[in-house]
């Protein structure tokens, strides 16, 4: 298999590789060093949420990226990350899941895998290390109250967890090339608009300083999502969605 130059760290069992791959950062380690484990102990999703799957269950994988992105960029590192898996889940199952914004896979609203960003500030050349994990259903749709989904019971195909990892460090290879370049970037946030099933949505955006209704209607140059509410267009750079029954 070829993992275009990135470095697998393989574990059985490990408390989360976000943990472990932050740790590294903090050590030193390069760009494109991936951590997939079989269990995660400790793993955990967006605002503390904790995610955790069976054995064997999923692909559990994060990546580190050492990548000169200014602060309102960052979140593109978890686009290209989800745009990769995207494709590869559609190259091994034939079927292309759809993006909510800002971290969800979803097929038919239902979420089979999830993603989280974590950023490390510390490097002396100022080169933010941010850490993407994702945790793809493979054959388990996660805990009832969650209404998710796997790819199995999605899609009838079983797929074999390095298959799917190698496609995805396949597909994520040039976008992490895209990141570090403006054009390469707009190119990103133009396809990340395309499969981004949310917008279109009346939607609830929860942030760090409250909450807002409205109806998602595209994304910013930058890649933020766009809210036409009551007050106007908002635009959210980071926060947490809800996708609301139409009225």
């Amino acid at each position: 298999m070829t993992h275009h130059h990135f470095d697998i760290q393989r574990f059985d069992v490990i408390d989360s590789t976000n943990t472990y791959l932050l740790d590294q950062a903090r050590s030193g380690a390069p760009s494109r060093l991936v951590a997939v484990a079989d269990h995660q102990t400790a793993g955990r999703g967006r605002l503390d949420r904790r995610w955790e799957s069976p054995a064997g269950a999923a692909l559990l994988m994060s990546v580190l990226l050492r990548v000169p992105l200014e602060p309102g960029q960052l979140h593109l590192a978890t686009a290209a990350v989800a745009l990769a898996a995207v494709a590869a889940v559609d190259q091994s199952c034939g079927l292309a899941p759809d993006l909510k914004w800002p971290n969800d896979l979803v097929i038919e609203d239902a979420k089979v895998a999830g993603i989280l960003a974590e950023i490390d500030l510390s490097a002396a050349d100022g080169v933010p290390a941010i850490v993407v994990g994702i945790g793809i259903n493979l054959t388990w749709p996660g805990p009832p109250e969650v209404g998710g989904t796997c790819l199995l019971d999605a899609t009838g195909v079983t797929v074999e967890r390095d298959v799917l990892l190698d496609l995805v460090l396949s597909e994520l290879a040039g976008r992490v090339d895209q990141l570090g370049e403006s054009e390469g970037r707009a190119v990103l946030i133009s396809e990340l608009s395309e499969r981004l099933v949310t917008i279109g949505r009346r939607v609830r955006v929860m942030m760090a300083d409250g909450e807002v209704e409205g109806h998602a209607v595209g994304l910013s140059p930058e890649g933020h999502l766009l809210v036409d509410t009551e007050n106007g267009i908002l635009e959210v750079a980071a926060g947490d969605v809800i996708h609301l029954r139409p009225a």
